[in-house]
Order: structure tokens, then C-alpha cells, then sequence
């Protein structure tokens, strides 16, 4: 372990500096990747509210989470293969250009409106899943490179340190794109035609990125595709996980099927649920555009506490900080939905769920630090295609008891309950959490 004590007063700028460092290309994409994660951001958790708007049920919205996950287990491998056949400049370009496709097929679905085909009527909120397709290609693509490049670049007694660097100033971009949400629906006449026009911004926003990253990121080679080289590899990789990364996996897994059961109802809680908006003196927030804030405050807090965190752990390890993240993302979704339409506690409440970002960077450093120093993407994107085929279901689970079922032929019905819903996704979390506890294991740099 080592000795040296965390300097907080400079842990909050350190990241910045060294992500100032890193090589041109890897600036290039991390811009490209602030650009389109600034888009989703802006979108993606508004989502859940557009699709009620346009009538999708609440299965329908879990489902909606559940073929995300789909598409974040699928997509990495075969696009890192046709990265290496068209090259990854060529590949990335095509990937911005799809997401970019996927923003504005949400932002037309309205007017697509109820059409029938074959005789089956769709309804305009189907569309949004045709956009999902679309929207998260590049979001889904450089996981693994992502993590190769901080493995060869940072010491290994360094590694969380390096990833909230990248981390930092990623989601510095999850903290701008729900203000800027906020803003705009503040000033629109109702959701849907403010929601619209944050759709717009986010088009321009992906097409300023994919242009960016085309024109300005000029790889020596076509190296970012070739840690997947086929689904034989792929098991291979699976069947070489290091041991002592077998614990992180289990406990990660459960932590996050019981943080997607409910993810997606976040913003139906705050918005229909609970109903809470915020009223300060001549300030009126309506509960979707206080939602935004919430968003901007969790992430304010994450901001705050990965650095923090990542250079604690060089002093008491990975393993508790990581643990505490997981813990946050168990009692998040209990403390929520028992929470008073309080304005001020469901504040304090995303205040504290921005924590689980703190033992981010530490948990990344968990995943590749086992690894030999030039596979680091491939055992990250092995770890987590196996975490997100499995949570796959989450969702999907969590829709059905938020909103209930019947399955006529069974004789089976449930009219659903929110308080249920939430309260089974944090049991679950709180299993990872205590299996990670009892059986995690901690990195030998760290020690």
C-alpha cells in the first residue's frame, strides 16, 4: 500500500493536468466522446418521461432499458471488428454518424405518429427504440480502448488516479448536458416541444463531434478495433479472467441488475410519483425541469468526489472505496421512492447518489489492473460483456413490477407497485455490495 497521504487540496485540478498530458489523439476523442456524451445526456434521461408522453406503458419503458443494455453488451465486439476493417478513423466517423441519426429519429418520432404495417399498428413511441439503435453506436464502441490506453499510460500504483482523469472530464459533460435540458424546458411551453428542441441541440452536438473526431484524429494505425478478433477470442478472454477479478464481477453484476430495474423510472418518480418541483421566492421549477437540476447536482457531487477518492485510495486501498460506491447504488433506489415530495430532501437525496461515482475510477483500476499490461482492452471489454448480457433483464424485470402484468392464459395478474419495484432492486444491490465485502479482493499495487 502505498504511504503517501491524499492532498485534497489539489486532487480536484491534478486530473485536469493529467489529462492536459495524454497524446493528441486520445485529446481528440475525449473530446469527441465530451461532445456525444454531452448529447445523450441532454436526451437519454429525459427519454423515459417522452416515451409516456407519447404513450408507451410502463413496461414499454422498462423494455426500452432493458434492449440499452442489449445494445451495450452487442455492440463493442463487432464494432471493434469493423474497425479493423475500414480502419478506426473511418469507424468512428460511421459510428458519430449513426448516433447522430439516432438523436434526430427521436426528435421526429412524434411526427412520425401511429402508421400501420402488415396489419400491426405502431405507435410513435416505437420509434424511439429504432432511434435507441442508432443513438448509442458510439457511446457503445470504444469501451475497451478506453481502457487500454489508461492501462499503457499510468503506473499501476496510478491507475485510479488515471481514469478520473478520463472519467473527470467526461462527465463533466453529464453535468452540463441536464442544465442546459433544464434551461430549455424551462423557457418551452410544455415538455414534449421543449424536449424537441433539446433533441436539436443534441443533433448539433454529434455532428460537431463526428466532424471533429474525423478531420482532427489522424492514428498511426488501425489499432483501436484489434483487441476483439472474434467470438473464439472472445471466449478464450473469458475463460483467462484474472481469479481475483471473479468477486468484483459477481458483486458488479448484482449491483447493477438491481440499480436497472429501476434506472430508467427515475425521472417518473420525480416527475409523477413524487411530483416535486421546487418553488424558492419568484424561482418556479416545474418537476421535469428540476429533474435537470437533480441531475446537475448528483454530478456536481460525482466531480467533487472521483479525484478524492481516487487518490484515497492510494491510502486505504481500492477495495473500501469501491465497496462504498456499490453501496450508494444499493440505497439510492429505497431511499427515493420513500422520500416526502420535499424539494430540498430529494436534493440531498441525488446529492447523495452522485457518491457512487466516487469509487468509479478505483472500481476501473480493479478491472484492468490484474491485467498483463497489453490486454487491458480485452479483458475489459470481456468483464463487461459478461456483466451487461446478464443485466440485460433488469429493466425489463423492473417495468413489469413498477407497472404490473397480466398473462391471460396463466390466470396470473399484478397490478404493480413503484415501492416493490424499488425496494427489490435494492435488495439485490445490497447483495453485490455484501458479497464484494466478504469475498472482494484487493489490487497488489494498492495494497
Amino acid at each position: 500500500m502505498s504511504t503517501e497521504q491524499p492532498d485534497e487540496s489539489g486532487a480536484l485540478l491534478d486530473p485536469f493536468r493529467q489529462f492536459l498530458s495524454f497524446e493528441r489523439d486520445v485529446l481528440v476523442l475525449s473530446v469527441a466522446m465530451f461532445a456525444f456524451s454531452l448529447s445523450f445526456q441532454m436526451t437519454n434521461r429525459y427519454i423515459p418521461q417522452y416515451l409516456r408522453v407519447l404513450g408507451a406503458s410502463s413496461f414499454a419503458i422498462g423494455l426500452f432499458g432493458t434492449v440499452g443494455n442489449i445494445i451495450g453488451a452487442a455492440y463493442p465486439y463487432p464494432g471493434g471488428r469493423l474497425s479493423d476493417r475500414i480502419g478506426s478513423r473511418f469507424a468512428l466517423t460511421l459510428f458519430g454518424l449513426c448516433s447522430t441519426a439516432g438523436f434526430a429519429v427521436w426528435l421526429f418520432a412524434p411526427a412520425l405518429g401511429t402508421v400501420s404495417v402488415l396489419g400491426a399498428t405502431i405507435e410513435p413511441w416505437f420509434w424511439i427504440f429504432v432511434g435507441l439503435f442508432l443513438a448509442q453506436a458510439w457511446k457503445s464502441f470504444g469501451l475497451g480502448a478506453t481502457f487500454a490506453i489508461v492501462k499503457q499510460a499510468v503506473p499501476p500504483s496510478r491507475l485510479a488516479r488515471g481514469f478520473a482523469s478520463t472519467e473527470l472530464f467526461r462527465r463533466t459533460a453529464f453535468l452540463i448536458g441536464p442544465l442546459l435540458a433544464a434551461v430549455v424546458l424551462a423557457v418551452a411551453a410544455d415538455f414534449t416541444v421543449g424536449f424537441q428542441f433539446v433533441l436539436a441541440i443534441g443533433v448539433a452536438f454529434a455532428l460537431v463531434a463526428t466532424a471533429t473526431q474525423h478531420y482532427l484524429y489522424e492514428p498511426e494505425d488501425s489499432t483501436l478495433g484489434k483487441s476483439f478478433e472474434g467470438f473464439g477470442e472472445i471466449l478464450a478472454d473469458l475463460r483467462a479472467l484474472p481469479e481475483e477479478m471473479r468477486p468484483l464481477l459477481v458483486a458488479d453484476t448484482l449491483v447493477r441488475f438491481g440499480n436497472g430495474m429501476v434506472y430508467v423510472f427515475f425521472v417518473i418518480v420525480v416527475t409523477e410519483f413524487l411530483n416535486v418541483g421546487l418553488v424558492w421566492g419568484p424561482l418556479s421549477l416545474s418537476p421535469e425541469v428540476f429533474f435537470g437540476v437533480l441531475l446537475a447536482v448528483e454530478m456536481l457531487v460525482a466531480l467533487v468526489s472521483m479525484p478524492v477518492a481516487a487518490r484515497l485510495a492510494e491510502s486505504v486501498g481500492l477495495k473500501p472505496v469501491v465497496a462504498f460506491g456499490f453501496s450508494v447504488y444499493a440505497l439510492f433506489p429505497i431511499l427515493l421512492i420513500s422520500a416526502p415530495a420535499n424539494a430540498g430532501v430529494v436534493a440531498l437525496l441525488f446529492a447523495y447518489s452522485g457518491l457512487r461515482f466516487a469509487g468509479l475510477p478505483a472500481h476501473k483500476a480493479l478491472i484492468v489492473g490484474p491485467a498483463e499490461r497489453d490486454s487491458g482492452g480485452r479483458v475489459a471489454g470481456s468483464y463487461y460483456l459478461v456483466r451487461n448480457v446478464v443485466v440485460i433483464p433488469s429493466a425489463g424485470i423492473g417495468g413489469a413490477i413498477y407497472g404490473g402484468f397480466s398473462l391471460d392464459r396463466l390466470g396470473v395478474s399484478f397490478a404493480g407497485s413503484e415501492p416493490l419495484a424499488f425496494g427489490v432492486a435494492t435488495v439485490i444491490a445490497g447483495v453485490g455490495t455484501l458479497y464484494f465485502l466478504a469475498f472482494g479482493r484487493e489490487f497488489e499495487a494498492y495494497r
